[in-house]
């Protein structure tokens, strides 16, 4: 790719006068060998954990969470206004779904919210989804999430037994201003693919936290992809609750003019000769769009061991697009596997356009097929073949209406 771009701090406007303290309740991590944000280490280790609201202060783009994100387009939500638009959730007859209270012990046994938004949605959800995976299930359970307009908060939790095997979807359309909270228990032995699709209309806000806790000898697949939406936030953290887990984290999104799509991730290597792939990449078009891409790997003493590489790429299609990508990798302790990062943001590759069409492919071709290229390191992974035809019908899509 010819041109290179990197991260800069955006402050949105007005947050400055907003701007009231930054997220410091936490101590300060130990030093250790850290890459990003200048060399200055530990400030990803800074999080808040707790299910009230009012523990966090009024997010702002000066503290390290919330930087580079939409927030005039969030900031409707950090009052909590009153459920107006609950979405209609749809899964097959047999599915292993059941809508459970909120005072389940199944809900929040893996995550406590570490933002506002995500301590607001916890709040505020009335019922939880939970799917449970007993033994191998051999065909996608597919959770359906349609917005019909309105304000709506969710909670969705996947319990997969030990040694069991599946994979779930959990595909998001229609349009809803919508905060919710993911957690997915893999049991040791076990073995998942957790799909989270968001295909919004244009008008669409979503925003929500996903924490995975991965068993000892457990594979987990996890897999965001973002077409649709106004603004779309996500926030998956990963832990190992033993040794030999094993996490690939993929990641797929395509902003048009206007939208704004935030990945913010963070995997916490805690437990020894545990194994993480991270593999991000997005493409943006038209005035405008913008993605963000913030990649946090902690290495900690106790994890030993540890095999782990991160990166993310980004493919400017027009003027106008703006990405940013931020990886970040803490190491403390010297008795590690294999440990990296890599991250690139580069313009339309004109001469790839020039060789298809010099050997007489149309320009509308080659363009799709310089795009699809791209994108085939993460989508070969999916492993959904009704999915990944979805998906390369979403990008020829969304490259017809970028020609017309």
């Amino acid at each position: 790719m010819a041109e290179l771009t990197t991260a800069a701090d955006d402050l949105e406007l007005g947050e400055l006068q907003r701007a009231k303290s930054e997220m410091t309740d936490a101590p300060a991590a130990p030093a250790g060998h850290t890459h990003g944000r200048g060399g200055e280490g530990g400030r990803h280790l800074d999080r808040t954990f707790s299910r009230d609201p009012q523990a966090f202060p009024e997010p702002t783009s000066r503290q390290e969470l919330w930087r580079f994100a939409a927030l005039p387009r969030l900031r409707h939500l950090f009052a909590a206004p009153v459920a107006d638009g609950p979405l209609a959730y749809s899964w097959a007859a047999n599915a292993p779904v059941d809508v459970v209270p909120m005072s389940d012990p199944r809900v929040g046994a893996v995550h406590t919210p570490f933002d506002r938004l995500s301590a607001i949605a916890m709040a505020n959800a009335t019922e939880a989804l939970v799917v449970t995976v007993a033994g191998e299930v051999s065909d996608a359970i597919v959770v359906g999430a349609k917005g019909t307009g309105g304000v709506s908060y969710g909670h969705v939790v996947v319990d997969v037994a030990p040694h069991a095997t599946a994979t779930i979807v959990l595909d998001h359309v229609g349009s809803a201003q919508y905060a919710a909270n993911v957690e997915i228990k893999v049991g040791d032995g076990a073995s998942v693919t957790v799909v989270s699709i968001q295909d919004w209309d244009d008008d669409a806000v979503h925003v929500t936290s996903h924490t995975a806790l991965v068993g000892r000898d457990a594979r987990l697949r996890h897999i965001v992809i973002s077409f649709g939406g106004n603004a779309v936030r996500v926030t998956p953290v990963v832990r190992f609750a033993g040794p030999g887990g094993d996490v690939e984290l993929l990641g797929l999104f395509f902003a048009d003019a206007g939208q704004h799509i935030d990945n913010r991730l963070l995997v916490d290597h805690e437990m020894p000769h545990c194994k993480s792939r991270v593999n991000y990449r997005g493409a943006l078009q038209g005035d405008g769009a913008r993605s963000v891409w913030t990649g946090d790997v902690v290495i900690r003493a106790t994890g030993i061991g540890t095999d782990t590489y991160e990166v993310n790429r980004n493919l400017l299609l027009t003027d106008g697009a703006r990405a940013d990508s931020v990886p970040n990798l803490e190491i403390l302790t010297g008795e590690v596997v294999g440990a990296g990062h890599a991250s690139a943001t580069g313009r339309f590759d004109d001469e790839q356009l020039f060789y298809l069409q010099a050997r007489g492919i149309p320009a509308d071709q080659a363009r799709r097929l310089i795009v699809r290229g791209f994108f085939a390191d993460v989508i070969e992974r999916i492993q959904v073949p009704e999915l990944v035809e979805r998906l390369l019908a979403t990008v020829d899509r969304e490259l017809e209406g970028s020609m017309t």
